[in-house]
């Protein structure tokens, strides 16, 4: 399913659940970082671990553990880069090889309203609140505010590789093409840089199907000819069961 998102040279692995051996094919230090967890979440870490392995593996990596860098994100193997994601239902992980992209952004949600009305004011602006309702009377089969979410879940996804900040769900303004199943997030502070460009806006895709809301974003890796070093690689600060890291 996540696969129709992507950019070409991208590879992804789903599953609609967790798989049963999961947790013995983890690295040592991979259980180390859900040792004491409820089973419920040692399960969904180990199938999506399973998910990146594969699709590492698929790129020609060598097996290695993926572990977390001190704010939680995935650390992926050198030459590549990646994402991850989890919800009740489905997991996914997708790599690329570095040359290819500079960064690359997933997120999964179910189809369903936001857990109350004060998460839906935290998570969007008042840009994004004067356009919703019109969408959601078009469209009441899509969750509107929960895909919004989402697309903000994959924009910090992008940009915390490329700067190692923390992003607010305030700090990003989604539109959408419901005609296109695309989406852009204009960024409300200074953007990264790549190439020696400074992306002030992201443009990513989604798809509503089976119970899910998905999106994703891929950054272009830049050309040799305008690569220049640019900077290392938050966390948005939300109010769901489903924000976390993978």
């Amino acid at each position: 399913m996540i696969e129709e998102l992507l950019e070409p040279g991208t590879v992804a692995v789903e599953t609609f659940g967790d798989e049963p051996g999961a947790l013995a094919d983890l690295f040592p230090e991979e259980a180390l970082l859900v040792e004491g967890a409820q089973a419920g979440r040692r399960g969904e870490f180990a199938t999506v671990r399973r998910c990146a392995h594969e699709a590492l593996g698929k790129l020609g990596a060598e097996p290695a553990p993926i572990l977390r860098d001190p704010k939680g994100a995935p650390r992926w193997p050198a030459g590549f880069v990646g994402a991850m994601t989890h919800c009740e239902g489905y997991r996914a992980a997708v790599v690329a090889p570095a040359d290819r992209a500079a960064a690359i952004g997933i997120d999964a949600e179910p189809n369903r309203p936001l857990r109350s009305a004060g998460v839906a004011e935290l998570v969007t602006v008042e840009a994004e609140r004067a356009w919703l309702p019109s969408l959601a009377a078009r469209r009441p089969d899509v969750q509107w505010e929960r895909l919004v979410f989402s697309a903000k879940e994959s924009v910090y996804k992008v940009w915390y590789p490329l700067t190692g900040r923390w992003l607010d769900f305030e700090d990003a303004e989604i539109t959408v093409d419901p005609a296109w199943s695309t989406f852009r997030a204009r960024l409300l502070v200074p953007g990264p840089v790549v190439g020696g460009v400074r992306l002030d806006t992201f443009h990513g895709s989604w798809l509503v199907r089976d119970g899910l809301i998905v999106t994703a974003i891929t950054i272009p890796a830049p050309t040799p000819a305008l690569a220049a070093p640019g900077p290392s690689a938050g966390r948005w600060a939300g109010d769901d069961p489903t924000v976390g890291g993978a």
